[in-house]
């Protein structure tokens, strides 16, 4: 897409969830439904829809990449979710996509089908998937960080030997998705935070957080880049002014942060060619302490803070809106609130 696009929809006043999931738990079978790319591909044509959105966005679901790096090797799907790499894994015989990623592809085909909307892949992030590998991936970081290699450090030597063959797995898993028509990619860095990075180290300088977020997200951009597909890059953690420096970076038609970050404030620090998106306390709504009252106040806070900065804005969630059950109602009605204030 030009880059044209996306400034235009927010210039247009576009404002949406990140939304799917909520879609998909109206169904009677979601489970059935994300095996099924057609079907799956149905709900995300739905979402778009229902929130009146021209971008078509996949499930947030970032287990999917550890289970294919798992399944690889033989392990058992009921032990994928414990299991962590304590030794240097070898090469894998091939990846393959599991049946999930396989739907995802085929839902993508579907979205793909509809001229009106922008079909759109998901993944995660080279450094939150290896976190997801490794029991303690915290110590090894700022083993690291220290300045001790991989030849010096096994934990080291751990991370950084999951972190290339994860990034090789999101390579092959990204162009599978771009072949089936995605045109954008939302790719999600949530690990790259204050928990896996010392901020007494941040203090000093950022060259472990480059080595280990932007350095890879770098090589995903390249793939991107050749393939002419944009990027929206997002990181709900807690984060620093220099992380944020260093995602705009990136050049991605849209990045979306968390509540950790106030978004007026982060706009001088972005480039006006990349849309930013966000970050309404959707992971709240759930609760009864935040009233469709507080929801449209937020909305008109953030609306208005964003138009004085002048930046290219859309008003969305801070993170994927998850249906849970018992709470729908309440969480449609905030998600409609700050849609229509």
């Amino acid at each position: 897409m030009q880059r044209s696009y996306y400034l235009g929809l927010a210039e247009a006043g576009l404002r949406m969830p990140i939304g799917t999931h909520l879609v998909l738990h109206e169904a009677a079978d979601p489970g059935a439904i994300e095996l099924d790319g057609e079907r799956l591909g149905d709900v995300i044509v739905r979402a778009a829809g229902r929130f009146n959105t021209p971008l078509a966005v996949p499930l947030m679901d970032l287990k999917l990449e550890k289970e294919a790096m798992l399944a690889a090797r033989g392990i058992a799907a009921g032990q994928i979710d414990s299991f962590h790499f304590d030794e240097l894994p070898a090469d894998a015989p091939g990846f393959g996509l599991t049946p999930r990623m396989l739907a995802t592809c085929e839902a993508i085909r579907h979205v793909a089908k509809h001229p009106d909307l922008v079909p759109m892949g998901m993944g995660i992030g080279p450094f939150s998937l290896m976190t997801k590998l490794i029991s303690d991936p915290i110590t090894p970081v700022f083993l690291a960080g220290t300045g001790l290699t991989a030849d010096e450090e096994p934990e080291v030597a751990l991370i950084e030997r999951v972190m290339e063959l994860g990034t090789e797995l999101l390579l092959e898993y990204f162009s599978a998705q771009i072949d089936a028509g995605a045109k954008a990619m939302i790719i999600c860095e949530p690990a790259a935070n204050l928990v896996y990075f010392s901020p007494n180290q941040l203090a000093n300088g950022y060259d472990i957080f480059d080595r280990y977020v932007t350095a890879p997200m770098r090589r995903i951009k390249a793939l991107f880049d050749a393939r002419g597909v944009d990027l929206v890059f997002h990181d709900c953690g807690e984060l620093t002014t220099g992380m944020v420096e260093r995602f705009a970076t990136l050049d991605a038609a849209m990045l979306s942060f968390g509540c950790s970050r106030l978004l007026w404030e982060d706009a001088a620090l972005i480039p006006k060619s990349t849309v930013l998106y966000g970050n309404l306390p959707t992971k709240r709504f759930p609760a009864s302490q935040l009233s469709v009252a507080d929801v449209e106040r937020l909305a008109r806070e953030m609306l208005d803070k964003m138009r004085a900065t002048g930046h290219p804005f859309i008003l969305g969630s801070e993170c994927d809106v998850l249906s849970v059950p018992g709470s729908e109602g309440e969480i449609m009605a905030k998600v409609d609130a700050f849609m229509k204030c």
